[in-house]
């Protein structure tokens, strides 16, 4: 009984410390929004790092964004005109793959695709720079690795966030027309006008307001991963595994809340 009674005591003082662990790692993520936030405006005096950092961020990111998008477009005009065949309702393939892609899967999917591509490399660098000592060395000359190392990568991914997720939707409505209308053969006329008439202007501003919520989010998580990683390769390759697994799961998380807001 008392062995028994020992080894409860024992697992819960760890689920106690792993929650004590978790809870102090939000309260330093928290603080490292913060200290961003306030060292801004050091960072905005030199624009061209905001402009260097969203080359490395968005414009690499490109690539990987365009190709998805179109695949997402294509496989949603063949699975939508399937369905909608059956109603009779095969001409409002255009309004189903644009409202998908602009209420949904355009800002979710670009931002999965931004954590596992720039996220991963935010954090890789910051937690190599940490390893470094590179960091160190910036604070034993007056420099601020906030304002200089921290603050334009968040605010490159802030900034790229919406632009790559407008460039999914469109691209991937692309995709959509592509198979709707020269492979099914979809009415031209009827793809495009049934979409400007039921997508409204509404919708493409909550893409905008999810793609900045994520952007901030998983900027946010990757940079804080790779500060707060431990000087080491395992604690390196481990932040970064964490940044993909947190963004993803917080991408989820704050696309039912965001949509649960907009839906009323």
């Amino acid at each position: 009984m008392a062995n028994i009674l020992s080894q409860i005591i024992r697992g819960l003082r760890k689920v106690g410390h792993r929650v004590g662990d978790q809870i102090w790692r939000l309260g330093a993520g928290a603080r490292l929004f913060f200290l961003t936030l306030t060292y801004s405006t050091e960072c905005f005096r030199r624009p061209r790092l905001i402009v260097r950092e969203m080359y490395f961020t968005g414009v690499m990111s490109l690539i990987i964004i365009l190709v998805s998008a179109f695949f997402v477009g294509m496989v949603l005009a063949l699975q939508g005109y399937n369905t909608l065949q059956k109603y009779g309702s095969s001409e409002s393939i255009g309004v189903l793959v644009a409202l998908a892609l602009v209420r949904e899967l355009g800002p979710v999917i670009t931002a999965l695709l931004f954590a596992g591509r720039a996220g991963t490399a935010m954090t890789a660098e910051i937690g190599l720079m940490k390893a470094t000592e590179q960091l160190s060395a910036m604070e034993m000359m007056a420099v601020n690795p906030i304002s200089r190392v921290i603050a334009p990568r968040f605010w490159a991914g802030v900034l790229s966030m919406p632009l790559l997720a407008c460039l999914f939707s469109m691209v991937g409505v692309l995709g959509g027309h592509l198979v709707a209308v020269a492979q099914i053969g979809v009415d031209v006329g009827a793809f495009w006008s049934q979409m400007q008439a039921n997508v409204e202007f509404v919708d493409v501003t909550n893409m905008l307001i999810k793609s900045l919520v994520f952007g901030v989010a998983c900027t946010m998580i990757a940079l804080f991963e790779g500060y707060d990683a431990p000087p080491t390769a395992e604690g390196v390759s481990h932040a970064t595994t964490r940044t993909v697994v947190i963004s993803a799961l917080s991408v989820l998380g704050l696309d039912f809340i965001l949509t649960s807001f907009m839906m009323v």
